[in-house]
């Protein structure tokens, strides 16, 4: 397949000044022998005839423009383009060419191209230099239009900074403003501004070391304070000298740092606040004072970072209980800047520049940081922290679940201190810190919250041969912060209606609810375990009662992204907690009124029907039809009636010859009895005892010989006759009612040989879109003890569960489809037996 990123269409420039497409081609970059250097190759996309042949010079001034187009002249009056498909083809080529000029790629421009009149190019090839007025009071005038004209042209701009540079002529102009300031000379300042803009817009590096020097930089920005377009000047000096206060949180003995963050402080003073917004053409010529300050950065961080004794003293003071609460903000906002600075670091030198804050305890220090009561230092802190999550979470997940082993450690010796060493968490500082913030907007809570995402995030944690972050940080997570998190939901939720509901509340609960939505999407069965243990949900769906339309919708979105697993447990959890009934509760009371509430409670049910989640749509029908048999005016309700009436049908009316496919997959079925098992091993375990990734391994996974799958089809069979005609009171009995069982726990009566609880066999009809069993179900992302555990509940087939399916025809797949649907109301009569 032909490289797109490469294609190029070549133009050249006419008399009349347009430009000439010579063809479309492919570019490629090449040593030429004939041409003695690198070269440009575009060949015809067409014929492979060469359309273009053009050494890269070294000096020829080649220019990109708009991503994707390279523009350069060759000779006189022969000017060259070639315009590209993709940026990407555009960047590569242009790496070949400032390569071979030795320029940084990130230029635009590799030699200043300007164009030029054919008479001021011979002008300035045959003069040998550019002669400077004497820097005299009077000629300033002269001086200010020599330098306004220069700056269009490429050649006189050289010219010009190689004049300033060789006279020393910047120093003399800084004298004169002296004079003028003396003798209040305006015009001659006003000169002077002129004069001194234009020599930062020759963008020289060399000039700027002269102007930004200790001796120097204070009279250039003096010069500036002079704009020709202000009445009155403006007090730049004034505000740097006695505003703006350099304070030494710590001594810094090296007088070359001192002297260049002095420097880089008023030259992005003068970049910010002095010098005019650039326009769009002078843009690029500011390029080079940029890269002053960056560099300039770039070499204060690392002077520092070589400075142990400085680092040393940082911490030892930040740390320090004596240090004084000044002093301590002071420490807090230095490190704080130190770290934005380090954001202009190229990425081996930031990694560096981490790895020696980590060394240096920059995680302890920030742990007891957070700790005071200075909402400033927290303020601060809690930037420095974003610095570090947003770099590395690992080290920031790896710090935290170390200091819990320490506390364990020591809660073993002395278990008094068992809750005090959970409360120094740092993880738990910071979720407590979000609870309590106290600005009415909840700026610093919506800010922890992003980071507390960031850190509980499977998608960046590492995974190793030997060590599972996720398995060890999750695990960590729910067993010591989860329930510091959940707290304020918990603690408003205890009657049927939330107890605070002021604006404040509800935008905490908000965020809460919106971390818990994402537990629920990215962690699998460790929040599953936590939702049903602790009656989350039901807890969640006591704010669909909020005032606040915003929270209630939270609540709603969460009890959704359940819902979307399509998983069986939750299924019967929310069946057996009877938890759509807040939801109806909420639909009914906002009556006819088209909002968000309205339309995403209907689309929750649309999704039940879409997808055929036959437990819940039996449960929403069984206990609610009443409730909403009058809505008419979309047919989602009708529709799930209709879908249970069919599953219905499907129950009264089994077809015999079900049992052919039954007997077709005994040979690669389970009997199910051992699945259970598995089921209540999951469900009775310890939340804190389950991992993401261990698999519980069953001993059902032998095969069955012939005789033992027979014997319970067999006795399938008598049962299903003896109790054909209790089967109606019996899915009554059994099908939703829930409320008779105490427990969320799947449990047999000892003399059935059936392995479905009558509340499973109930609940999960077979040959759901969204049944827990089935193979490509989305409800079951990535976890492997979910998959195990909830295979109990996955279509059945006379006491035989399927893990394999054999592809069959069409007709055969539909066929057993319809039989499969058949079986669970008989499997409940052999139960009630």
């Amino acid at each position: 397949m032909t490289d797109t990123r490469r294609r190029v269409k070549v133009y050249t420039l006419n008399e009349d000044r347009q430009w000439d497409d010579r063809g479309t081609g492919h570019v490629s970059s090449g040593y030429v022998e004939r041409l003695k250097g690198m070269s440009l190759l575009v060949r015809a996309e067409s014929d492979g005839s060469l359309l273009l042949e053009s050494k890269i010079n070294p000096n020829t001034a080649y220019q990109k423009q708009q991503d994707t187009l390279i523009v350069w002249s060759e000779a006189e009056n022969y000017d060259l383009a070639l315009s590209f498909q993709e940026k990407a083809g555009c960047d590569e080529i242009w790496e070949k060419i400032c390569q071979v000029q030795g320029k940084d790629p990130s230029v635009d421009i590799t030699q200043d191209l300007v164009d030029e009149s054919e008479e001021e190019r011979f002008d300035d090839m045959s003069s040998p230099g550019l002669e400077l007025p004497s820097c005299e009071l009077s000629r300033l005038e002269e001086i200010a239009e020599l330098v306004a004209s220069s700056l269009p042209s490429p050649l006189r701009r050289e010219k010009l900074a190689l004049a300033l540079e060789n006279e020393g002529y910047i120093k003399k102009l800084l004298e004169l403003f002296h004079v003028c300031e003396d003798l209040e000379n305006i015009e001659g300042l006003h000169h002077l501004y002129e004069i001194i803009k234009g020599i930062f817009l020759l963008n020289r590096t060399a000039l700027f070391e002269v102007m930004f020097s200790e001796e120097c930089i204070m009279d250039v920005i003096g010069c500036l304070e002079y704009d020709p377009a202000l009445s009155q000047p403006r007090k730049h000096r004034e505000f740097l000298t006695k505003t703006a206060k350099f304070k030494e949180v710590i001594p810094i003995s090296d007088p070359e740092l001192k002297q260049k963050i002095h420097q880089t402080y008023r030259v992005q003073y003068i970049q910010d606040m002095v010098l005019p917004t650039p326009s769009v053409f002078e843009e690029n010529m500011l390029s080079t004072l940029h890269s002053f300050i960056f560099f300039n950065k770039v070499e204060i961080v690392g002077m520092l970072q070589e400075d142990e004794k400085f680092l040393t003293d940082l911490f030892a003071q930040l740390t320090d209980e004596a240090t004084d609460e000044e002093k301590r903000q002071e420490l807090v906002n230095f490190l704080k800047e130190f770290c934005a600075f380090s954001q202009t670091l190229q990425p081996q030198n930031r990694d560096a520049f981490f790895k020696t804050l980590s060394n240096m305890g920059i995680l302890p220090a920030l742990e007891v940081i957070l700790g005071m009561d200075d909402t400033q230092v927290r303020s601060a802190a809690t930037d420095i922290f974003s610095y570090l999550v947003e770099y590395n979470p690992s080290m920031v997940r790896e710090f935290v679940m170390q200091e819990a082993q320490q506390n364990d450690d020591v809660s073993k010796k002395l278990t008094e201190q068992k809750i005090t060493s959970k409360d120094i968490l740092l993880i738990n500082l910071i979720i407590e810190h979000m609870i309590c913030d106290t600005d009415p907007e909840l700026g610093g809570a919506v800010q922890l919250m992003g980071l507390l995402r960031t850190l509980v995030d499977p998608e960046n944690m590492l995974a190793t041969a030997n060590k599972t972050e996720k398995t060890e940080f999750l695990g960590f997570f729910y067993k010591h912060c989860m329930h510091v998190l959940t707290a304020p939901l918990l603690a408003n939720t205890t009657e049927d209606k939330p107890s605070k509901d002021d604006f404040q509340t509800a935008q905490l609960l908000a965020l809460v609810l919106e971390l818990l939505t994402f537990c629920v999407e990215h962690h699998t069965y460790h929040i599953k375990n936590y939702i049903i243990n602790k009656d989350i949900l039901r807890r969640v769906l006591v704010l669909m009662a909020s005032k606040h339309a915003f929270l209630a919708l939270c609540a709603l979105r969460f009890k959704r992204k359940i819902i979307g697993l399509k998983d069986e447990f939750y299924n019967r959890y929310i069946m057996k907690s009877f938890l759509f009934e807040p939801v109806v509760k909420a639909f009914l009371n906002n009556g006819s009124r088209y909002n968000l509430m309205n339309s995403a409670i209907i689309e929750m049910f649309e999704f039940i029907r879409v997808e055929d989640i036959k437990s819940l749509t039996a449960h929403v029908i069984e206990n609610y039809w009443k409730a909403l048999e009058d809505v008419d005016y979309v047919q989602t309700f009708k529709g799930l009636k209709l879908r249970f009436e069919q599953q219905r049908e499907r129950q009264d009316n089994p077809k015999l010859d079900s049992m052919r496919s039954i007997l077709r997959n005994h040979r690669y079925r389970r009997d199910a009895r051992t699945l259970e098992d598995e089921e209540e091993m999951w469900f009775n375990a310890d939340e804190d005892d389950i991992e993401d990734g261990e698999a519980v391994v069953s001993p059902s996974d032998k095969a069955k010989n012939d005789d033992d799958i027979m014997d319970p089809i067999s006795k399938f069979m008598e049962r299903k006759k003896l109790k054909e005609s209790e089967e109606k009171e019996v899915l009554l009995k059994t099908n939703l009612s829930g409320r008779q069982s105490p427990s969320f726990k799947l449990s047999l009566s000892s003399g059935t040989k059936t392995n479905l609880t009558s509340q499973s066999s109930a609940t999960n009809l077979p040959g759901s879109p969204g049944s827990p069993g089935s193979p490509g179900s989305p409800g079951s992302p990535g976890s492997v003890p979910k998959n195990t555990s909830q295979t109990a509940a996955i279509t059945t087939k006379g006491g035989l569960v399927g893990l394999v399916d054999y592809p069959d025809d069409d007709e055969e797949d539909e066929e057993d489809e319809d039989k499969e649907d058949t079986l669970p109301l008989s499997k409940k009569a052999k139960f009630e037996s």
